[in-house]
């Protein structure tokens, strides 16, 4: 079994080293791609710092254009490249925990598709503010409504897929190059038929760094998940 951890990233320099030593310790044989969008605060120089005494760790640098959209796609099509049999998405800033590493995998045995969720029984965010909890709970009421997932938290970032399941999404033909790359693989997965299974997670908020969310980032997510919805999309 090859598991291939996947993170894109954008100026996490702060954060990207102690995450990469918590997912290399983690009882698994895996390794990690870092997808870096040619971050201006030493992120990649960091990354193959670790990767110099690890050699389960790689770096791939885009030199633009830059979009967690398309950071996600090519990490994607790298990995089953490389021969993933399953793929794990997160986030660069630390806010989810290596640690759950093994509840995904044990969750992945009756499932294609494992989302970490902060909104089934036992999940729960932690560090945020009242605004950034009630502007989340409307983004993914929203989004369970629209683009018609049944799926408790539609923009989590954090999951596993088994290479079959991620083959069916045809990652390389993602359109998406912003965050909403999150929401455009989870219709496409459902559409799919994939087996979509949710876990609890604890996400913890961002200690170093800036988000890189906006409300206008946010508006236009859920602009495009009207027009995912009511467009249709052949892929």
């Amino acid at each position: 079994m090859k598991l291939i951890v996947m993170i894109p990233t954008y100026n996490e320099a702060d954060n990207i080293v102690p995450l990469l030593e918590n997912i290399l310790v983690q009882p698994f044989d895996l390794e990690v791609v870092v997808v870096d969008d040619d971050s201006r605060d030493g992120t990649a120089a960091a990354v193959r710092s670790v990767a110099a005494r690890d050699g389960r760790v790689h770096l791939l640098l885009r030199p633009g254009p830059r979009g967690r959209g398309l950071a996600g796609r090519e990490g994607f099509v790298w990995a089953l490249r490389n021969g993933a049999d399953y793929v794990v998405e997160m986030d660069g800033d630390g806010s989810h925990d290596p640690a759950e590493l093994g509840r995904f995998l044990e969750a992945v045995r009756s499932a294609d598709l494992v989302v970490g969720s902060r909104f089934v029984p036992g999940g729960k965010a932690e560090g945020r503010g009242w605004f950034r909890n009630t502007v989340s709970n409307l983004a993914r009421t929203y989004l369970r409504l629209v683009i018609g997932v049944p799926v408790a938290d539609p923009t989590s970032g954090y999951r596993l897929f088994r290479r079959e399941a991620l083959r069916k999404i045809r990652p390389e033909t993602l359109t998406a190059p912003d965050p909403f790359i999150v929401a455009e693989v989870l219709y496409r997965g459902h559409k799919a038929g994939l087996r979509i299974k949710e876990i609890p997670i604890i996400f913890k908020d961002r200690r170093l760094g800036e988000s890189k969310l906006s409300l206008t980032i946010l508006f236009t997510y859920l602009l495009r998940a009207l027009k995912l919805r009511f467009r249709g999309e052949k892929f």
